[in-house]
């Protein structure tokens, strides 16, 4: 089978995952609709019972434990059994959502290696929307479907004596020992530091080796099984290799010297890297950049605020009665149930240590502030970027919880030409005509950011700032052209974004990575992002990238 397509590859790691389910499982990246109800059915080729799992579910229903309804029927402890007893293939609808607790839980279940694996159903329709990297880290394979159109969608193309004679030969199939090395190195070319990677690797080559009948895992075995596996993990891209340069014609007459016949094979590691290359996204360049600059920055979501009365639920907790507080009923009878032969009175008795406490998270919306540099015989270019930016990222706003505003700088000051927002056609109507030239007021466009910012933030949004230029502040705040005060002012302004806690993002525009440029970023503790003549597809991209 070839695995150019994203649907062949899905159905490889899923034969893949039949025939060893120690592979841990699949993480399959696509939104609810016939292309994923066509995967899901085939879902029954794994060789243990399905178990659907919610992000929402607790311990009780993982793990069992005390039955409440029996428990208090039948005037004794009754427990009951969880999902997670038993050896199953799980099902993890919304795998975004999945909060930390939940993810644990499921990857101290996969590690225990007691049967289970996991199919994550991850629904994100942003990047930052994702499957917890702890939990994906132990599945073997991951999928995208998103792109994949239901003319594409074929049927799985083996069958079940095919699958089940597989997984009975799969103690058998021998690993060469060179193809450990190999294995390495191209971790190491395409930056996969997990060691966890490379023996999902060798594993899932003798599953494809089973799986077409080999005797021992051979260089296409490991070529598919490297794909993927280690695609979808690399953090770095090498370079490819420039094809060497054809030798000089012989003289007439002479016969031309071919050299040792080895010197034209190619390596097994020259083949394996070709086969890693070749699953990569499209767009894994910007996602890489974006996702290093922003490493160990936060979720990059609308901030969380923990709770009493309304948002997402979260496991009640112990605490003291107080203003606002709502006790957990159910929570609090399970701790004191399996106290009550040891207390004496009527009834069910509950001590103030059974007391539970309801807590929900809610979080707030997103906005972005553009801060757009709209100065300069370049001016007009970059609104255009700055235009098709904004109305991307706004079509994804009702799903992403985004608002954005837009702010351009020229001349002597700034100006916001949109306010905080999320209709689209507000947006485009606004945006049809944008002023351009002058200098570069680069403190003027961050001051106004940070107004617009303070303005959010008592509405109770969280913003971040983008801003656009090409590092060349010529323009003092006080509307002098002055470039080296222009540029103290610049750097006092980010000094003040840093101090009020606002996240932003410096996108280069320039035709070469501007220093100045790079030391602001450093300042207002932001990311920087030197994308010369990117469009706005890239733009919309790289920001959706750094906020993940």
């Amino acid at each position: 089978m070839c695995l150019a397509e994203p649907w062949d590859r899905a159905l490889t790691a899923l034969a893949l995952l039949a025939v060893d389910p120690g592979l841990g499982g699949l993480c399959l990246r696509a939104r609810v609709g016939p292309v994923r109800e066509a995967f899901s059915a085939m879902l029954g080729v794994l060789p243990l019972p399905m178990v659907r799992l919610h992000p929402g579910m607790g311990d009780d229903v993982l793990y069992g434990g005390l039955d409440l309804s029996a428990t208090l029927a039948a005037g004794r402890m009754v427990t009951g059994r969880g999902l997670l007893s038993e050896p199953a293939a799980l099902v993890l609808a919304m795998a975004e959502r999945a909060g930390p607790g939940m993810a644990a839980r499921l990857a101290l279940t996969l590690d225990e290696r007691r049967g289970h694996c996991l199919i994550a159903l991850d629904e994100g329709a942003a990047p930052d929307e994702r499957l917890a990297p702890a939990l994906e880290e132990r599945l073997a394979f991951a999928a995208e479907l998103g792109d994949v159109a239901l003319g594409d969608v074929t049927g799985f193309p083996w069958d079940a004596q095919e699958i089940a004679a597989a997984r009975a030969a799969l103690a058998q199939v021998a690993v060469p020992d060179a193809m450990l090395a190999d294995v390495v190195a191209v971790m190491a070319a395409f930056g996969v530091d997990s060691g966890r990677a490379g023996t999902l690797t060798l594993r899932a080559a003798r599953a494809h080796a089973a799986l077409n009948g080999h005797a021992a895992v051979r260089t296409e075995d490991l070529e598919a099984a490297a794909g993927l596996v280690l695609a979808h993990r690399a953090t770095i891209v090498p370079e490819q290799s420039e094809p060497a340069e054809p030798p000089e014609p012989s003289p007439p007459g002479e016969t031309p010297d071919t050299g040792p016949e080895e010197d034209t094979l190619v390596l097994p590691e020259e083949l394996l890297l070709e086969a890693v290359r070749a699953m990569l996204p499209d767009d894994l360049l910007d996602r890489l950049r974006a996702g290093k600059a922003r490493s160990g920055r936060g979720e990059g979501s609308g901030a969380a605020r923990k709770g009493n009365r309304r948002g997402r639920p979260l496991p009640s907790r112990a605490g003291r009665m107080g203003d606002g507080a709502r006790v957990d009923v159910v929570a609090t009878l399970r701790v004191a149930a399996p106290w009550q032969r040891l207390r004496t009175g009527p009834g069910v008795q509950v001590r103030a240590g059974d007391l539970r406490f309801r807590r929900f998270e809610e979080k707030s919306d997103r906005l972005l502030v553009f801060a757009v540099d709209a100065s300069g015989s370049a001016a007009l270019a970059r609104l255009a970027e700055a235009k098709g930016a904004v109305e991307l990222l706004l079509a994804q706003a009702y799903a992403r919880r985004d608002h954005v505003a837009l702010i351009a700088f020229r001349g002597t000051g700034a100006e916001v030409l949109l306010p905080p927002t999320r209709s689209l056609v507000q947006t485009k109507r606004r945006l049809a005509a944008l002023p351009g030239g002058g200098g570069t007021p680069l403190a003027a466009g961050l001051k106004a950011a940070l107004g617009l910012a303070d303005q959010a933030r008592r509405r109770g949004l969280t913003p971040t700032i983008v801003t656009l230029t090409d590092g060349r502040a010529n323009i003092a705040l006080d509307g002098r052209a002055d470039r080296a005060q222009a540029g103290t002012d610049a750097l006092a302004m980010a000094r003040a974004l840093r101090a009020a806690g606002v996240e932003a993002i410096v996108i280069d525009t320039g035709n070469r990575p501007e220093p100045a440029l790079k030391e602001l970023a450093r300042v207002m503790d932001g990311v920087w992002l030197p994308m010369p003549r990117a469009d706005a597809q890239r733009l919309s991209g790289a920001v959706a990238a750094a906020l993940d």
